[in-house]
């Protein structure tokens, strides 16, 4: 990330410090340094991690490209590849910034959506942003053409006052879990996905952190325009 980038930012309320890859929150915005991890015997399988982009991005990170250059100090050395997640095939839109990319032009990033960034070496990646307190994230549950199981992959604000998986299910239910089948946290040690529903039955029966930078893919039963609750 260039220090002559500047970013739009919205006041916040109150000041936040979180101990989590070092989050900084002020009055103006958020600042993170966020580890994208490379493949490495017991930490990671692939080089794949989430990657959850405040509301408001910096200036000149708007697209795929753009994004993979940031990471990467201006060269696409550093990362494999930055996939987007497809609703209506539960697939993966992979760009590379390479001749050989399977997505070969870049895709434009949405606020609320998460990304999965997959590296060749590790980046201690800077964020810069802000959030957008009116926007509202269409969580959507299965549909035709529109979603094939209702699988949304996820960024929830670094200002989010849910601080655990059970606490963002409530809070997009609006104080009950009906409205969600899950919130499912990507593991890197073996590419699968940790699957919490806050029910009796649920895969994982303890709650986990979320963690600022991280994107969550978020099932649902029924469809809610999602404004999450935070600082």
């Amino acid at each position: 990330m260039s220090k002559k980038n500047v970013f739009v930012a919205v006041v916040l309320t109150v000041c936040v410090i979180a101990a989590a890859g070092t989050l900084l929150a002020s009055n103006m915005g958020f600042k993170l340094n966020y580890a994208l991890q490379s493949p490495l015997a017991g930490v990671s399988a692939t080089g794949k991690n989430t990657l959850a982009l405040p509301y408001f991005r910096q200036t000149g990170v708007d697209n795929s490209l753009q994004l993979l250059l940031d990471i990467g100090g201006g060269t696409v050395t550093p990362v494999h590849s930055v996939q987007r997640f497809n609703k209506n095939n539960d697939a993966f839109s992979v760009y590379t910034g390479r001749m050989a990319s399977p997505v070969l032009t870049p895709f434009p990033l949405v606020a609320g959506d998460g990304y999965f960034i997959q590296m060749v070496s590790n980046v201690n990646y800077i964020v810069v942003g802000a959030h957008d307190p009116a926007l509202a994230y269409t969580l959507q549950s299965p549909s035709a053409g529109v979603s094939n199981t209702g699988k949304n992959l996820y960024s929830p604000p670094y200002n989010i006052t849910a601080t655990n998986s059970l606490q963002l299910i409530l809070d997009i239910g609006g104080g009950v879990v009906t409205p969600v089948h899950s919130v499912q946290r990507f593991n890197k040690l073996n590419d699968a996905f940790q699957v919490y529903t806050g029910r009796m039955a649920s895969p994982v029966l303890t709650p986990y952190p979320l963690t600022p930078g991280e994107a969550y893919m978020v099932q649902m039963v029924s469809t809610v325009p999602y404004i999450a609750s935070h600082y």
